[in-house]
Parts: C-alpha cells; sequence; structure tokens
C-alpha cells in the first residue's frame, strides 16, 4: 500500500482504520514540499503538515469565535421566535446541531489525516484542476460575508465612539457626509477593523489560533455579565423562553420545527464545508472529535438558553424586544457598560469573520495559482475584494444578498455530498497524497486532463436543481422548499457522483 497516506511521525489517528495510514519517509516540515511535487499545484501553504498541534480546546475555541457573534446571537434569537414552545425549539436546535456536529466530523477526517487543506483534498474527487471549481465556489462565498461582517463589527464599533464622542453623530448621517452608500465615520470604523483583520491574518496560523483562544471565551463572560445586569435589573421571574405567542403545538408544529433544523445546518454549511482548513492541525481524530463535541452540540445550546435569557429580559426593561446585543448594550445607562459590550462583539465579529471568511478563501485562491498566490496573499485578495463588493448595500439590500448570496450557497450542499461520498464510499478513506501534487498524466487524480467529469456534473446537478426553489420563490411550495435547499443539493452530488463513478469504473 505504497501510495496510501503516510506519515514520517507516529500516527496520528487515535481511532479508525489505522492500517490505512502507513510511514512512508514523508519529509518532516511544516507545509514540506516533497521532490517530485509540481509547483502548478505546490507551495508551502498547501503542502502536507510537518506537525499537527492543536488540541481540543483549540477546536472548541474555533467553533466559540463561530457562535459567538452578532449574527450567531440573532439567529439563535429567532429560533425562538418562530411560534413555537421552549421545548419544541430545544428539541429543533439539539437535532440540528447533532447533524452539523456529525458532517464535520466526516469532513474532518480526510484533512486532518493527511494534513492538506480543504481545495486540495478536493483534488481526489474533482481532480487536480477540476478542485479550483469548489474553491472558487466557498472562495467567492467567503469573500461576500467577509465584507458584510466586516461592516457589520464596524457599525458595532460606530456604537462606541458615538457614545463617547457625540459630536460625531454629523459624520455617521450617510446624507451628510456620505460615499458609496457609507457615512465618514462608517468608512473609518471598516478601514480600522479591515486593517486590524488583516494584520492578525498576516501574522500567520499561529496568532489566529492565539486570538481565537480569547475570543469565543470573551464573549461569554459579556454574556454572563450582560443576563446578570437584566436580571437584575427585571428579577428572575421575567425571564420567558418563549420570545412570543406559541402559535403551534402537536403536528403543526413539526414543519416549522424542521425548518429551524434546516436553519441551524444552513446557517453553518460555509464553516462546515472547509473544516478542513483547521482540522488539519488537529493533533488527532479523537482530538478533533472532541473539540467539535465540546464546540456545536455543548457550547451552542449554552449559548442560545443565555441569548434566549437576555432577550425575553429586553421586553420589561426596554419594552421592546431586541435580538441584536449591540443594540441592547448600547440602551444600558452606562458608558463603560456600553463600550465593553459592544468592543467584545465587535472582537467576536472579528474572529469569526477570520475563521469563517478569511482562512477559507485565502487557501483556496491560493489553490488557483500556487506559485504566484501563497496563502497570505488570496487572503489579501478576498480582502479587498470585500470592500469593491460594497458589503453595506449588499447587505441592506434584501433581493440582492438574496440572489448572490443564496445562489452561490446552493453549492454548497453539492460539494459536501461530492467530497463525502468520494473520500468514504469511492475511495473507502485510502488516498494518495504525492497524486494530490503531480500533473502526470499517470497520477490518479489527473483524470482527463485534470478534471473528473463525476464530480463536475454531481455539482452543476446538485446546484441547479437546489437553487430553483431559492429564485422561484413565488411557485407552489417553493418557499417551504428553499429551506431545505442544503439537503436537496447535498443528496443529489452525493448520489450523483458516487452513480457515475462506478458506472464509469464498471
Amino acid at each position: 500500500m505504497a501510495d496510501t497516506v503516510a506519515r514520517a511521525q507516529e500516527p496520528v489517528v487515535d481511532d479508525g482504520p489505522h492500517d490505512l495510514v502507513e510511514a512512508a519517509g514523508m519529509p518532516v516540515g511544516s507545509g514540506v514540499i516533497k521532490p517530485g511535487y509540481d509547483p502548478r499545484l505546490t507551495n508551502e501553504d498547501l503542502a502536507p503538515l510537518r506537525t499537527q498541534s492543536w488540541g481540543s480546546y483549540n477546536i472548541f475555541a474555533f467553533w466559540m469565535s463561530d457562535v459567538h457573534s452578532v449574527g450567531g446571537y440573532v439567529t439563535a434569537g429567532s429560533l425562538f421566535a418562530l411560534g413555537l414552545s421552549s421545548w419544541q425549539v430545544l428539541v429543533s436546535l439539539v437535532v440540528g446541531i447533532t447533524i452539523v456536529y456529525f458532517f464535520c466530523n466526516l469532513v474532518a477526517k480526510p484533512s486532518q489525516i493527511t494534513g492538506v487543506p480543504y481545495p486540495v483534498i478536493n483534488r481526489v474527487a474533482f481532480g487536480v484542476l477540476g478542485a479550483n471549481v469548489p474553491a472558487i465556489i466557498r472562495g467567492g462565498i467567503a469573500v461576500a460575508w467577509y465584507g458584510i461582517q466586516t461592516y457589520l463589527a464596524s457599525a458595532a464599533l460606530d456604537v462606541v465612539v458615538l457614545k463617547l464622542f457625540p459630536g460625531l453623530a454629523p459624520y455617521a448621517d450617510v446624507d451628510q457626509w456620505g460615499f458609496l452608500g457609507l457615512p465618514l465615520l462608517g468608512w473609518c470604523s471598516y478601514a480600522l477593523l479591515w486593517v486590524l483583520q488583516a494584520a492578525v491574518f498576516w501574522t500567520g496560523m499561529e496568532t489566529i489560533r492565539r486570538f481565537i483562544d480569547f475570543c469565543g471565551p470573551a464573549v461569554y463572560v459579556v454574556m454572563i455579565v450582560l443576563a446578570g445586569y437584566l436580571i437584575y435589573k427585571a428579577g428572575w421571574g421575567e425571564i420567558d423562553l418563549n420570545l412570543g405567542e406559541v402559535k403551534y403545538t402537536g403536528f403543526d408544529a413539526v414543519p416549522i420545527m424542521l425548518g429551524a433544523i434546516a436553519l441551524v445546518v444552513s446557517y453553518f454549511s460555509g464553516p462546515m464545508l472547509n473544516f478542513g482548513d483547521f482540522s488539519r492541525y488537529g493533533k488527532s481524530f479523537g482530538a478533533v472529535k472532541r473539540g467539535n463535541l465540546l464546540g456545536l452540540p455543548v457550547n451552542f445550546l449554552a449559548f442560545s438558553i443565555l441569548v434566549v435569557v437576555t432577550s425575553s429580559l429586553t421586553i420589561p426593561i426596554f419594552g421592546e424586544l431586541i435580538t441584536d446585543p449591540v443594540q441592547t448594550v448600547a440602551k444600558i445607562d452606562s458608558t463603560f457598560a456600553i463600550v465593553l459590550g459592544a468592543l467584545t462583539f465587535t472582537i467576536a465579529t472579528i474572529g469569526i469573520n477570520i475563521v469563517a471568511n478569511f482562512i477559507s478563501p485565502a487557501f483556496d485562491f491560493s489553490n488557483v495559482s500556487p506559485q504566484r498566490i501563497s496563502w497570505r496573499m488570496g487572503g489579501m485578495i478576498a480582502a479587498v475584494g470585500s470592500v469593491l463588493i460594497t458589503p453595506w448595500n449588499l447587505y441592506n439590500n434584501p433581493d440582492v444578498i438574496h440572489y448572490t448570496l443564496e445562489v452561490l450557497g446552493a453549492a454548497i450542499g453539492p460539494l459536501f455530498g461530492v467530497l463525502i461520498a468520494d473520500y468514504y464510499l469511492v475511495r473507502k478513506q485510502v488516498v494518495s497524497v504525492d497524486d494530490m501534487f503531480t500533473m502526470d498524466a499517470a497520477g490518479k487524480y489527473f483524470y482527463k486532463k485534470g478534471y473528473n467529469p463525476p464530480a463536475i456534473i454531481a455539482t452543476a446537478v446538485g446546484a441547479v436543481v437546489a437553487v430553483v426553489p431559492v429564485l422561484w420563490t413565488h411557485g407552489p411550495g417553493m418557499h417551504t422548499t428553499a429551506q431545505y435547499s442544503w439537503f436537496i443539493g447535498m443528496a443529489l452530488g452525493f448520489v450523483v457522483h458516487l452513480g457515475l463513478t462506478r458506472r464509469t469504473a464498471a
């Protein structure tokens, strides 16, 4: 089995098929490029890792950074306002986040074992050049969301600035000091956060690891303090886990619960797809799974309960339901509290932005032309692109964001289906690391001029079918079907790729 995944160090998998991992002389080095690796497919950022040192806490912190954002807060709170009882929402959350946990483990394993990022592991299914298809799709989605998250973080920062310097209010008025739809203060805040994020990213993965290790817990501290303050003001008796009237009972609640489950899975679909970019650093697959368990089911449920407690208490205190934590903090009669809270949520949003929307396109764009685009260069391409799309206009226009991001998002499901079907059923978890880095026609993953038709076709079929309900929203049953576009695309990508591959091999 000379062409199977190899490691020069001790086996890094503490469960699963150990016999698939053999010591075959892979050089010891971070981003080690073996002799014979084609430069058109290789750089130090994409090459297999020399060492994998992330433990369970690092993965746990990654998910905390991903969940503990303004977007995560609003999403969790919205589930409790669907007209379901609190126990129905909690059941939906448990089922949804358990599905995410299961799928993340599936995506994590091939990259953790081989030590390569998401776009490189896709070379096995799509071909050494065809892997640019999923890379560009995922990279494009990440760029758009990177810009939007940076804008949301800058809006939180504006709250702090205006609280400390109320005289700057005219510069926050887009009609007085606006350019391309953003006021001057907004431009300054956006530019500051843009530079800060780029600086953190530029220092490398080790600094990013330390940053996300801090971000997730920091938000918990502020959230708990905020909840404690609201409980002190309103009293324990005002806590209500139902953020609205319970409209659905019995079997009538089932479709709403299924929609809530789909919403949870869809919310995590982006980082779930390219989770291999992070699991590759895991020191063992067991460590990654433990981190996923703590960071997803355990952390997400705890965070969601904290969110609904905090949101419910805004009604008796402020006279209205507030699901945005920045707005909640802004209403507190304390400059220190407002500054601390807004800055914390700003930092948290920076954390999710870096892990979910900066690192992904960095690897994705580097994969397109490894010798011209390094990991850092790929990240900066994403950063510059995030400004050019003027994300504040994208975010403030529901139709544009719907047709741009959801159309791209329809391809996430098929990409996931192809990757999982190929690695677990077609390859049976046996892959050749060396063949992922060769343009030799005899290489296992060269296929037809570097492209594997079954994977391309499966992605296209799944994306086209999944995007129909997204675009045809007024069609019969389309609005409901659109909730499940990820599942539809994933299933089609899985089945079509598996069917075409087996038919070709027959």
